[in-house]
């Protein structure tokens, strides 16, 4: 029992100096790792996993060498940083001078201009609309310039450059549109010109123009008859026994069709029309060429 006792106690300490001997071979080869490095090592020996030579890379990396200095940190990065992206941008267009909206003394000469390109059928207004912008339009695609309907500065320049100044009654005509060319029978004696294609009245006398104004004639139902008349009576005050309406200072010249001032003509324009006879929208200009014309004067019609 002595000898087992013995064996028993021999045991323990064995064990017990084996205990005390793994932390030191481990510490052992953990400083061995560090001066190895990053390559693997062989660990063998009580405290490895098993004591075949299995082969284990170190979970520290190694210390650089000595002597070795990193770079600075403004240093590491040798890439040069691009410099800001700059937008190109297509240089705006020129401000126009004139344009839809414009109004003005500007405005009436650019349309008298146009008027003497024959590009615009209308009397200046010195309001720049829609048959404005298409003259522009036809004048800028004449000269090969961009087709805005807007007045650029080489457009005027151009437009100047072509036309003369426009006179006092270029810019101020008595009528919305351009009489045009009278026909020929119009120009001799004392002749109350009208025109449908103008829509034109002028008071003819041996070939020259003494006045002019708008007039407005019948409906596709009621038109106004065309050919060569005489003035057969005259009538201040006269009211139409067939619609019933007032037509002051009434000039008759074929029939129940007369020349006379319309307050609706001169109300609503040319949205309306006639029952056949000639509508002057002037008061002024029809009463003036009441008291002038006498009975038989001529009077043509025409296209």
């Amino acid at each position: 029992m002595a000898g087992r006792a013995a064996e028993i106690r021999g045991l323990r300490m064995q064990r017990s100096r084996g205990r005390r001997t793994a932390p030191a071979v481990a510490a052992v080869l953990v400083v061995a790792a560090l001066a190895v490095g990053c390559r693997p090592v062989t660990v063998t020996g009580a405290g490895s996993p098993d004591s075949k030579g299995t082969r284990y890379a170190p979970t520290t990396p190694a210390p650089p060498p000595l002597g070795h200095h990193p770079p600075p940190a403004h240093a590491r990065h040798t890439t040069k940083p691009h410099p800001p992206r700059t937008a190109h941008r297509t240089p705006a267009a020129p401000r126009p001078l004139m344009a839809p909206g414009s109004r003005g003394a500007q405005v009436r000469e650019l349309q008298a201009r146009l008027a003497q390109l024959g590009l615009f059928d209308r009397a200046p207004t010195g309001y720049y609309a829609s048959v404005t912008a298409t003259a522009v339009r036809a004048f800028q695609r004449r000269q090969g310039l961009p087709r805005t309907g807007t007045v650029q500065p080489a457009a005027w320049r151009a437009l100047r450059s072509q036309t003369r100044r426009p006179s006092h009654a270029e810019l101020h005509p008595p009528t919305t549109r351009p009489v045009g060319t009278l026909d020929p029978r119009c120009m001799r004696g004392r002749v109350i010109c009208i025109s449908k294609r103008s829509n034109t009245l002028t008071w003819v006398v041996n070939g020259r123009i003494v006045s002019a104004m708008d007039v407005r004639f019948g409906s596709q139902y009621t038109p106004t008859r065309e050919g060569t008349f005489r003035i057969t009576f005259k009538s201040r005050h006269h009211v139409s026994t067939l619609y019933h309406t007032a037509m002051p200072y009434a000039m008759f010249f074929s029939g129940g069709q007369a020349v006379h001032y319309s307050a609706d003509f001169a109300a609503h324009g040319y949205r309306g029309a006639s029952h056949g006879c000639v509508n002057v929208r002037d008061k002024q200009k029809i009463a003036a060429l009441f008291h002038t014309v006498k009975g038989g004067t001529k009077v043509v019609v025409y296209h």
